[in-house]
């Protein structure tokens, strides 16, 4: 029995860990391939893909990633109307998109993007729920703007990805080469940075939250010297911000469950508030599903930027900041700007 199959092929997913934020450029390619089956085991992958697709019109099925932008969601990760899958990387999070294994999901702002082109627009994005978390921080207290950087060695993760366009960006909006007034040396883990700050006391990190809270706690040398978040906003015109991490939904979810879509969205806006309002309480809570620490989250949540916007305030600073990705990589975002109908609006 022929079958038409969809192979996925992750290339690249960078940036991304249990306690490193949720930053990546991912790469999908998507290949139908025709292939001989015998048919047992059509039978076997038909079942599968019917039992993907079936879902609880009472429950909703929410995946989201350890860190920032699963944090915004502490409010509800106990509530019986919703039930939660939080993995540690992206490419645990998009074949659960796919195969409808899941009708709501947390993910990178670029990976929204790449997703929307290659499932021929079947995501839509709700809301900005994470803005950015990215630090440069240093031993000492050299560096107090971004001209201090020059002639500085930059240790950074990320290579290909967020961390890396928004570093460029916010060097050149500063009147700094990226290639020739710094040294920028990439490592595989941000473990691998703070380890290198250590031997180089001149240098400069470039990390994420909450790793940026683990750093600090376990090496009191350390302070952080920028936000790229604030060098961003100060240094555009066009009123976008940097984009960590989006809310999207399945269309063919959507379309069948507006109504429950709305009220998810209503309850994350109030977990939100609740978990930037309340911090010892929210800590607590997402210490108990394991998504960071304790005692981290608690430090961390203030420096996370975690955020609910939504409709047209959501489409300006979406979409600034994927057009920024697009002029340096149209890679990092599927090719493309994504249209109006990526954007949805209640």
């Amino acid at each position: 029995m022929k079958k038409r199959t969809l192979s996925w092929l992750m290339t690249a997913v960078l940036g991304v860990g249990a306690l490193t934020g949720c930053i990546a450029s991912v790469d999908i390619v998507f290949a139908e391939e025709q292939s001989e089956e015998t048919e047992a085991t059509g039978e076997e992958t038909e079942e599968a893909e019917n039992a993907a697709d079936e879902t609880d019109g009472s429950v909703m099925k929410i995946g989201a990633m350890k860190g920032p932008t699963a944090m915004g969601m502490a409010q509800l990760l106990d509530d019986e109307n919703y039930d939660f899958s939080i993995v540690a990387s992206p490419d645990e999070i998009v074949p659960m998109i796919v195969q409808g294994q899941v009708d709501v999901a947390a993910v990178p702002s670029n990976l929204a993007s790449v997703l929307y082109q290659k499932t021929d627009k079947n995501v839509s994005v709700l809301a900005v729920n994470t803005l950015g978390i990215l630090y440069l921080v240093e031993n000492g207290d050299s560096i107090q703007s971004v001209e201090d950087l020059k002639g500085k060695t930059i240790y950074a993760s990320g290579k290909g990805a967020t961390p890396e366009y928004a570093l460029n960006s916010v060097l050149k909006s500063n009147g700094l080469d990226p290639e020739k007034d710094v040294t920028i040396e990439y490592k595989s883990e941000h473990a691998e940075v703070v380890a290198a700050l250590a031997e180089d006391q001149t240098a400069v990190g470039l990390l994420p939250q909450p790793f940026v809270t683990t750093a600090l706690m376990k090496n009191e040398n350390l302070r952080v010297a920028l936000d790229l978040n604030e060098l961003w906003e100060s240094s555009v015109t066009d009123g976008s911000k940097l984009v960590t991490g989006v809310v999207i939904a399945r269309n063919d979810y959507l379309k069948e469950h507006e109504a429950d879509v709305d009220a998810f969205m209503d309850a994350y806006k109030a977990s939100v508030e609740f978990v930037n309002s309340d911090t010892e309480a929210a800590a607590e809570i997402i210490g108990n599903h394991d998504i960071i620490p304790t005692e981290v989250a608690a430090k961390a949540i203030p420096e996370c930027s975690i955020v609910f916007m939504e409709g047209d305030e959501m489409q300006t600073i979406l979409s600034g900041y994927l057009n920024t990705l697009n002029e340096q990589n149209p890679e990092t975002i599927g090719g493309q700007l994504p249209d109006e109908d990526f954007y949805y609006k209640r």
